[in-house]
């Protein structure tokens, strides 16, 4: 997600090169696609977390200079109703392995070594709060070292509600990566509301979808522009939500008082506002032939 294994930031140039418009609609709940099969799902209705399905991330892992520390705790994986909750926190000088004392903490899970899949389509229903600065991913990651691993960023967001970010990474186009896409919601919607981000993968193309809508198409063709086609082997699924960093202080040019996370996002994390909400996940193997 936006080159998480390094500290690399994507350009507004890139960014601008190649925007989009949504056309005006509404998001919905996704079917079960009865044209193929599904291969893995949380509804999160159970109110616990699933530990055979989720790995949570612990504060020694840390990337793009981002401002948390990520660490297994009810305060920061939680539920309500049917949703789960991926919330930061403001515990001031958090200590963590590495000797780093952010001042805030959240959380991050992944399916790795529990379920991966080789094409298919990944989905996932979810809402951001309107938070300069928040930085919630839902995102896939291959297995070995990064960026040969092949990564797709299904979606990205800043804290920026008029819009979500897309990209792809791997050898030869990672951190500031030629391969990403703004997608622009229509007046009266916005990345506050629930919508459905879903990426269609192939062996030939990544089609990402906002809604059901085509938001952009990265081809095998096209990444060989750049680098190797890295898309050929299994990734797991990642969800999570952190503050400030390189991708956010690219956009918003905040330096204080924490990169990337202005004073009024701050004040919004101590009070225990913002969430990223996901009613569900699913992925599906490809179509039936």
């Amino acid at each position: 997600m936006f080159a998480r294994f390094a500290t690399a930031a994507l350009g507004f140039a890139a960014l601008a090169a190649c925007q989009t418009v949504q056309t005006p609609g509404t998001a919905s709940s996704a079917p079960m696609r009865a044209d193929r099969p599904l291969l893995f799902a949380d509804e999160f209705d159970t109110g616990t977390l699933d530990r055979e399905k989720w790995n949570v991330v612990g504060p020694d892992f840390w990337v793009n200079n981002e401002q948390q520390a990520y660490i297994d705790d009810p305060a920061t994986v939680r539920f309500t109703g049917t949703s789960l909750l991926l919330t930061p926190q403001f515990r001031e000088d958090y200590p963590t392995p590495d000797g780093r004392q952010p001042d805030f903490v959240s959380g991050r899970i992944n399916t790795r070594g529990h379920f991966d899949f080789t094409y298919g389509r990944a989905e996932a229903r979810i809402r951001m709060p309107d938070a300069v600065g928040a930085w919630p991913a839902f995102w896939l990651l291959g297995n070995g070292r990064w960026p040969q691993t092949g990564e797709i960023d299904i979606m990205e967001y800043v804290g920026e509600k008029d819009w979500v970010g897309v990209a792809v990474h791997g050898d030869g186009y990672s951190g500031e990566t030629p391969i990403v896409n703004r997608w622009y919601f229509a007046p009266g919607t916005d990345a506050t509301d629930w919508h459905d981000y879903a990426v269609e993968w192939t062996p030939e193309e990544i089609r990402f979808e906002v809604d059901g809508r085509t938001t952009y198409v990265a081809t095998h063709r096209m990444i060989e522009n750049y680098g190797t086609w890295n898309f050929d082997t299994p990734k797991f699924v990642i969800l999570n939500f952190a503050l400030g960093g390189a991708y956010p202080e690219k956009n918003n040019l905040v330096a204080q008082p924490y990169p990337g996370l202005p004073p009024e996002t701050v004040e919004r994390v101590k009070a225990g506002e913002l969430a990223m909400e996901v009613d569900w996940v699913r992925v599906w193997g490809p179509p039936a032939r």
